[in-house]
């Protein structure tokens, strides 16, 4: 948890949090970190741990604004859970965060981390095309449908 810390205590420090705060969370949450050493910072924390984080280093709870949370709608003491709700809020495993945190890679890979690939089926597939009718198997006969206002034999 201490690499996550440093990670995120530099991303502030070098103004890498706003506008990107979405994909700072994904990191934190979906992906190892590593150094360039190959020593492991962090396999990926969870949500309250992350919320725990975000309380203890006093990040600006405005940061919430840009993922819809309202700062002013909890009290000061209530920031861990406040932090809890901007998570949920984010959808960190939304092709949007994903996005994000892949603009955060070359600035933190200068800063001296390595941070993983997303974890598999992260990314939602691509849309399937949709199927045309013609090649739909037909299952009803033609004499087995009433013919329209008429109600079928029994």
């Amino acid at each position: 948890m201490e690499g996550i810390r440093d990670l995120l205590e530099a991303a502030r420090t070098n103004g890498l949090v706003a506008g990107r705060f979405r994909g700072l969370l994904h990191i934190a949450i979906g992906r190892s970190v590593t150094k360039p050493d190959g020593a492991k910072l962090s396999a990926g924390l969870t949500w309250r741990e992350v919320a725990n984080l975000l309380k203890a280093l006093r990040f600006d709870p405005e940061l919430g604004r840009e993922l819809g949370a309202d700062p002013d709608t909890l009290s000061p003491r209530d920031r861990e859970r406040y932090w809890y709700s901007v998570i949920a809020l984010a959808r960190v495993d939304s092709a949007d965060a994903v996005a994000e945190a892949e603009k955060l890679l070359a600035p933190l890979k200068d800063l001296g981390y390595v941070i993983a690939p997303p974890p598999g089926g992260i990314v939602p597939p691509a849309r399937a095309r949709p199927t045309i009718a013609k090649d739909k198997p037909k299952t009803e006969k033609p004499e087995d449908k009433p013919a329209p206002g008429k109600k079928k034999k029994k």
